[in-house]
């Protein structure tokens, strides 16, 4: 009797653990999180995590369809939304050694253009960035790039 009550419990035992282990389910790599983007401040604040501290989460949330970027030098060029979203989730965890300074330059209920200007050891980055309002959410619908 005692034989049959142990392998009763162990039976038990092991099914608990089989249902525990199931419901701890890792999330799936194709979930996407959903990031905050309800004001241009928190759109801005995240551009500039996703830019320079190698945040991923929300990159496609935070571009809207017809972003563009574009580098002003000698030989100007332009990238798509989905080359920029792209080179940005190769930069995962990547933090960038510079200083980050940011300054709204105009802001309207449904548009805002900031300076975002990243200072390096040896030259500096100034992205001038444009968000417009889309639904509920702000995305970044431009940025311009200038080095010096």
């Amino acid at each position: 009797m005692k034989a049959l009550v142990k392998t009763f419990a162990a039976a038990a035992l092991i099914a608990v653990s089989t249902f525990a282990m199931a419901a701890d389910e890792p999330v799936s790599k194709s979930e996407k999180v959903t990031i905050n983007l309800s004001t241009a401040d928190f759109a801005l604040e995240h551009y500039v995590a996703v830019t320079t501290e190698g945040e991923s989460a929300g990159v496609e949330q935070l571009f809207a369809e017809d972003f563009n970027q574009k580098i002003q030098s000698a030989n100007a060029q332009t990238y798509s939304r989905e080359a920029v979203v792209k080179s940005l989730k190769k930069q995962k965890g990547e933090k960038l050694n510079c200083t980050v300074t940011t300054d709204i330059i105009e802001e309207s209920a449904d548009y805002m253009v900031a300076k975002v200007t990243l200072k390096f050891e040896n030259f500096t980055k100034t992205d001038l960035v444009t968000l417009e309002r889309v639904g509920n959410e702000w995305k970044v619908s431009k940025s311009i790039n200038s080095y010096k």
